[in-house]
């Protein structure tokens, strides 16, 4: 059976690849973030544990035409003949493919992992290690193109997660170097429109001249779509409010208010990088064999990135002058 299904997944992937097709098609949906939260809490002890982890093409079909039992098939097929097992994996599918089960058509393929119930960092398309980073105590990594972060404790991978960030065609969310600014566990968008509220929490800004954040909110599954703040799960926007470090100043860090005070000492380190991707995110290629994990490469060294604010060059020029003391 095992060879059977195997074969046809390497059939698939020749017709991937010869008929030009990049990635699945599907109809936007939105990511459950608060049925992920036990997936992403999955935490081993070593970082060196983790094993490589392939991926497999798995296509959502059913003779019968009908959807539901489609979906079915394919929670048995994922959960080793048991549905509920393959639904509690589809979590993890849907994550990685950034698309829901419920939104695949018929007939369309997914991406699947060749293991299950893995600490997440190991189906991270991040590099588990970044030497040039090893100094750095805290260093938090968005890359626009695969719509990811990535956080590093002095240069290992701690966490990654998935994010929306702005929309390209409007309000683009800015790259360059920053660092974790203000934070607040509740807020209010300004652009919230007349009658309604707009509540964003576990707010971290690295912007403060644009009001651009990091924070928990609906998480579609198309990719950018913001007005420029970054989007992310609960549980991710929580461990990072509660991870990074935010600014020192005479007036504390609480607010935006703390931004009145004297600036003392800078956040953790933000790089944002990367294109804006052309529509929804692809993390995989489509061989024709099996599916490849898009690898992220990293700048060489975290300071290759340019200075994204004044604030930022301030804080270069500080480090710069300490340095040569």
């Amino acid at each position: 059976m095992r060879t059977y299904r195997t074969f046809l997944w390497a059939a698939l992937g020749v017709f991937l690849l010869t008929t030009g097709l990049s990635s699945p098609a599907a109809a936007q949906g939105y990511f459950d973030q608060y049925a992920l939260e036990s997936l992403l809490a999955r935490r081993a002890d070593n970082l060196d544990d983790l094993p490589e982890v392939y991926y497999e093409y798995a296509v959502l079909d059913a003779p019968s035409g009908n959807s539901v039992v489609a979906r079915n098939r394919f929670y048995q097929r994922i959960g080793d003949g048991d549905t509920e097992t393959g639904r509690k994996r589809s979590q993890l599918v849907e994550l990685l493919n950034r698309q829901t089960t419920e939104n695949t058509p018929l007939g369309d393929t997914l991406v699947v992992p060749t293991e299950f119930g893995l600490d997440f960092r190991a189906y991270s398309p991040f590099p588990r290690y970044y030497p040039e980073a090893h100094r750095v105590e805290k260093l938090f990594v968005i890359h626009k193109t695969v719509q990811a972060f990535a956080a590093y404790e002095y240069g290992r991978l701690a966490r990654w997660g998935i994010v929306n960030t702005g929309n390209p065609d409007s309000t683009a969310t800015p790259t360059g170097r920053f660092n974790f600014n203000w934070k607040e566990k509740k807020r209010v968008s300004t652009m919230s429109p007349p009658g309604e509220e707009w509540t964003m929490r576990w707010v971290f800004n690295f912007h403060a001249a644009r009001g651009i954040h990091l924070h928990q909110y609906s998480m579609p599954t198309g990719g950018p779509t913001s007005h420029g703040c970054v989007r992310l799960v609960d549980i991710d926007a929580k461990w990072i409010y509660d991870w990074a470090e935010p600014w020192q100043t005479t007036q504390g860090h609480m607010g935006p208010s703390s931004g009145q005070g004297k600036l003392l000492e800078p956040g953790t380190m933000v790089l944002v990088v990367g294109d804006d991707p052309e529509g929804t995110p692809s993390p995989f290629e489509y061989k024709a064999r099996y599916p490849v994990l898009k690898r992220i490469d990293l700048p060489t060294h975290p300071y290759d990135v340019p200075a994204g604010t004044n604030q930022q060059e301030m804080w270069d020029r500080l480090r710069e002058q300490r340095a040569a003391r």
